[in-house]
Protein backbone atom coordinates (compact mmCIF):
# COMPACT_ATOMS: atom_id res chain seq x y z
CA UNK A 1 0.00 0.00 0.00
CA UNK A 2 1.75 3.18 -0.98
CA UNK A 3 1.90 6.10 1.89
CA UNK A 4 -0.20 8.49 -0.36
CA UNK A 5 -3.12 10.83 0.09
CA UNK A 6 -6.40 9.32 -1.62
CA UNK A 7 -7.49 12.66 -2.23
CA UNK A 8 -4.70 15.20 -2.20
CA UNK A 9 -1.72 12.66 -3.67
CA UNK A 10 0.35 13.79 -1.39
CA UNK A 11 3.09 11.06 -1.04
CA UNK A 12 6.56 11.07 0.78
CA UNK A 13 9.20 13.50 0.31
CA UNK A 14 13.17 12.94 0.30
CA UNK A 15 15.26 15.60 2.27
CA UNK A 16 18.71 15.16 4.52
CA UNK A 17 19.26 14.65 7.72
CA UNK A 18 21.98 17.23 9.05
CA UNK A 19 24.29 17.25 11.53
CA UNK A 20 25.92 19.59 13.75
CA UNK A 21 29.26 18.80 11.75
CA UNK A 22 27.19 20.00 8.31
CA UNK A 23 26.93 16.00 7.91
CA UNK A 24 24.19 15.21 5.30
CA UNK A 25 22.58 11.75 5.21
CA UNK A 26 19.03 11.30 3.16
CA UNK A 27 16.14 10.91 5.07
CA UNK A 28 12.02 10.55 3.98
CA UNK A 29 9.72 12.45 5.12
CA UNK A 30 5.93 10.63 5.46
CA UNK A 31 2.62 12.40 5.31
CA UNK A 32 0.40 11.96 8.08
CA UNK A 33 -1.99 9.73 6.78
CA UNK A 34 -5.18 8.35 8.34
CA UNK A 35 -7.56 5.73 8.00
CA UNK A 36 -10.66 7.61 7.70
CA UNK A 37 -14.50 6.95 7.18
CA UNK A 38 -15.72 10.22 5.81
CA UNK A 39 -19.95 10.63 4.81
CA UNK A 40 -20.72 11.24 0.88
CA UNK A 41 -24.48 12.97 1.32
CA UNK A 42 -25.70 13.03 -2.09
CA UNK A 43 -24.83 9.00 -2.06
CA UNK A 44 -25.77 8.44 1.47
CA UNK A 45 -23.30 6.40 2.48
CA UNK A 46 -19.82 6.31 4.14
CA UNK A 47 -16.63 5.69 2.15
CA UNK A 48 -13.32 5.16 3.58
CA UNK A 49 -10.37 6.17 2.83
CA UNK A 50 -6.58 7.05 3.67
CA UNK A 51 -6.49 10.75 4.18
CA UNK A 52 -3.68 13.17 5.03
CA UNK A 53 -4.76 14.95 7.72
CA UNK A 54 -3.87 18.08 5.66
CA UNK A 55 -6.34 16.16 2.94
CA UNK A 56 -8.63 15.82 6.05
CA UNK A 57 -8.94 19.57 6.78
CA UNK A 58 -9.37 20.49 3.18
CA UNK A 59 -12.63 18.54 3.22
CA UNK A 60 -14.20 19.88 6.54
CA UNK A 61 -13.21 23.38 5.05
CA UNK A 62 -14.98 23.08 2.15
CA UNK A 63 -18.29 21.56 3.52
CA UNK A 64 -17.89 17.84 3.29
CA UNK A 65 -16.61 15.38 0.85
CA UNK A 66 -19.01 15.60 -2.11
CA UNK A 67 -17.71 19.57 -2.05
CA UNK A 68 -14.33 18.25 -2.52
CA UNK A 69 -14.53 15.94 -5.14
CA UNK A 70 -17.08 18.35 -7.31
CA UNK A 71 -13.93 21.10 -6.97
CA UNK A 72 -10.96 18.93 -7.24
CA UNK A 73 -9.10 18.21 -10.30
CA UNK A 74 -8.96 14.12 -11.71
CA UNK A 75 -4.94 14.21 -11.23
CA UNK A 76 -4.75 14.66 -7.90
CA UNK A 77 -7.27 11.85 -7.01
CA UNK A 78 -6.40 8.48 -6.94
CA UNK A 79 -8.46 5.90 -9.40
CA UNK A 80 -10.89 4.57 -6.37
CA UNK A 81 -11.66 8.25 -5.74
CA UNK A 82 -12.09 9.39 -9.26
CA UNK A 83 -15.11 6.52 -9.71
CA UNK A 84 -16.70 8.29 -6.65
CA UNK A 85 -16.13 11.17 -7.83
CA UNK A 86 -18.23 9.62 -11.13
CA UNK A 87 -21.14 8.34 -8.88
CA UNK A 88 -21.24 11.26 -7.08
CA UNK A 89 -21.77 13.59 -10.44
CA UNK A 90 -24.27 11.01 -12.04
CA UNK A 91 -26.28 11.15 -8.81
CA UNK A 92 -26.28 15.02 -8.59
CA UNK A 93 -27.67 15.29 -12.62
CA UNK A 94 -30.07 12.65 -12.37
Amino acid sequence: MPRVCELTGKGRQVGNNVSHANNKTKRTFLPNLQNVTLISDTLGEGVKLRVSTHGLRSVEHVGGLDNWLLKTSDEKLSLRVRRLKREIVKKTAA
